[in-house]
């Protein structure tokens, strides 16, 4: 068991780290909607929309990932 263990603490490590990404994408999506109202600054806005929404989908994936191990590790499903 202790390799699955070592599998779980992979999943939940890379599902934390994942997590923390979204965050600084968060936080930086939310720094240029604090900037000026021009179409550049907009732009710079969207992209980080973007950004954040892609790494966002990485994050669900991740946690999906790490769901699914528990749950066939603890319940055999």
């Amino acid at each position: 068991m202790p390799e699955a263990h070592a599998d779980l603490d992979a999943m939940q490590a890379a599902y934390k780290q994942a997590v923390e990404t979204w965050i600084a994408a968060i936080r930086d999506e939310e720094a240029l909607a604090s900037v000026a109202h021009n179409v550049a600054e907009i732009d710079h806005w969207e992209a980080a929309h973007f950004r954040e929404d892609e790494i966002r989908q990485k994050v669900k994936a991740a946690k999906k990932a790490y769901e699914d191990a528990l749950r066939r590790a603890h319940f055999d499903f």
